[in-house]
């Protein structure tokens, strides 16, 4: 490449020309320089030509690359789709599968109970310490806490009953017998 060649004569050129002294200035004779530059200037375009053609010439070859890798992966995965659709082995697979997620489904009802009794419970506990607390703690001499009290004990007692609905509405089959008892208590 030419322009490389130019450019290390300007390197040269700069490198051997006089320095004066304390500025790092250099003393160059400006008809070299020039005459390196309108070099280059010629050499530039020819050399931009033959990269541009070398950079066009990459991509069309990535491109039809591109295209075969497309065609072939396509054509893999439909015999690989065939194949998987004939072969009893997947038949089996898919079976499996279903009767896997029909017993995940039920676990889940299953967890989904068991939290609306746990949270039941909890309440249950939370609104018995409160109460235990009130008749305890404050009797007579914080009638004014008393309503505070029944209130709290009212919407953890709205709360259970929310939590004993949407139990007995996911519950497996429509009804949970212990919770269905409760709820017809309230």
């Amino acid at each position: 490449m030419k322009v490389l060649q130019l450019l290390d004569e300007l390197e040269e050129i700069a490198e051997s020309s006089t320095t004066f002294p304390l500025t790092g200035k250099i003393l160059v004779d400006a008809d070299d320089i020039l005459e390196i530059i309108k070099e280059i200037r010629l050499e530039l375009p020819e050399e931009l030509q033959r990269a541009q053609w070398i950079n066009e010439e990459r991509q069309r070859l990535i491109s039809e690359a591109e295209n075969e890798r497309d065609v072939m992966l396509s054509d893999a995965k439909a015999q690989a789709e065939a194949m998987i659709e004939r072969d009893d082995i997947t038949r089996k697979a898919r079976a499996r599968a279903e009767e896997i997620i029909s017993t995940a489904e039920l676990q889940s009802k299953n967890l989904k109970m068991q939290t609306f009794e746990y949270l039941d419970n909890i309440m249950t506990s939370m609104q018995e310490r409160v109460d235990h607390a009130n008749r305890v703690y404050l009797g007579e001499m914080f009638q004014s806490l008393q309503s505070t009290f029944d209130k709290v004990s009212d919407i953890l007692n709205d709360n259970r009953n929310e939590v004993k609905e949407l139990a007995y509405k996911t519950s497996i089959g429509g009804k949970n017998d212990m919770l269905e008892e409760e709820y017809e208590e309230e």
